[in-house]
């Protein structure tokens, strides 16, 4: 049989943590594509020269081409540009789509039946492209955003509470933007709800601070975006489906009626296993979570119409 394959386009700082901790993970051998000569080659030889120390067996080739992809099991795209400081993720739209339409059409015709994660910015509205363009069907393509924005919640939860990260749980709903929704409803420390331990202002400014961690870290850096934490996010995806684990995790889905809306990509929580969204969850929503996400969904709907498809 052999190991799987698992592609990542996209040699930049997430391609390149994505890359690094499948391989740890060893559930299958990575191809990592980028257009820049050497790119991709030369971390990829420095991958690889790690795996004596961290003990993994992995097999990791770096690539200018689409060729090595072939009969990927699950792609992780990206590839794209970063943001910089007072740029919003929908400043990317132009520049990204051009690049997401050719790397799914190259991706497609070497990979039919691979899961396609999308990691791209504007994300719900790269993943929305990537699902029209390939003509996969919903369930094996996704985005990676509320993996990443409830790794950021908890985070901020636990230096408050000064608690393990491993026993905060929580969801966050909606587009990987300003707008995402944090539940604190459904936010657990170890099963007590998050509401018993802080005070209603403490959460709220840790929700606010969550909706804006990207835009944080961008302003930190000047020069690019954040990329361990995405990379860690994404890589999580790619176990969950290769393993087949069925885990419930925020991911950015297209919709066909769930929580009253349709052809959106949105995020959601969902079974992933290795099928790919093998299931949406439909959550109970107050009425103030669901304006809440009513306002997100205008946002992304709007993110959607600009890319005139």
């Amino acid at each position: 049989m052999g190991r799987k394959k698992i592609s990542v386009i996209g040699a930049g700082n997430v391609g390149a943590t994505v890359t690094n901790k499948v391989a740890e993970m060893e559930v299958g051998d990575v191809v990592m594509v980028d257009i820049i000569d050497g790119l991709p080659q030369g971390k990829g030889l420095d991958m690889l020269e790690s795996a004596p120390v961290g003990g993994f067996d992995s097999n990791i080739v770096g690539s200018m081409g689409y060729d090595e992809t072939a009969d990927s099991a699950v792609v992780v795209v990206t590839s794209g540009v970063a943001r910089k400081p007072g740029m919003s993720r929908e400043d990317l739209l132009d520049t990204n789509k051009k690049i997401i339409e050719s790397v799914v059409g190259q991706v497609v015709s070497k990979s039919p039946n691979a899961i396609l994660i999308m990691v791209a910015n504007p994300l719900d509205t790269m993943t929305y492209l990537a699902l029209k363009r390939s003509g996969f069907p919903r369930n094996r393509v996704m985005g990676m955003a509320g993996i990443l924005d409830t790794a950021r919640f908890k985070a901020f939860i636990s230096m408050e509470l000064d608690v393990s990260v491993e026993d905060i749980q929580t969801v966050i709903l909606g587009g990987h933007g300003d707008e995402m929704v944090p539940l604190p409803r459904y936010t657990t420390v170890s099963g007590i709800p998050i509401l018993q331990l802080l005070p209603e202002e403490t959460i709220e400014r840790l929700v606010e601070r969550t909706r804006k961690g990207g835009g944080e870290i961008v302003s930190l850096l000047k020069t690019g975006s954040a990329y361990y934490a995405p990379g860690a996010a994404a890589a999580q995806m790619v176990e969950a489906v290769l393993k087949d684990k069925k885990r419930i995790l925020p991911c950015c889905a297209y919709l066909e009626g769930e929580y009253g809306l349709s052809d959106i990509c949105f995020g959601v929580p969902v079974k992933l296993g290795a099928n790919g969204v093998e299931e949406i969850i439909e959550l109970e929503l107050t009425a103030d979570e669901k304006e809440l996400v009513s306002t997100s969904a205008e946002s992304v709907k709007k993110s959607i119409a600009a890319l005139k498809l």
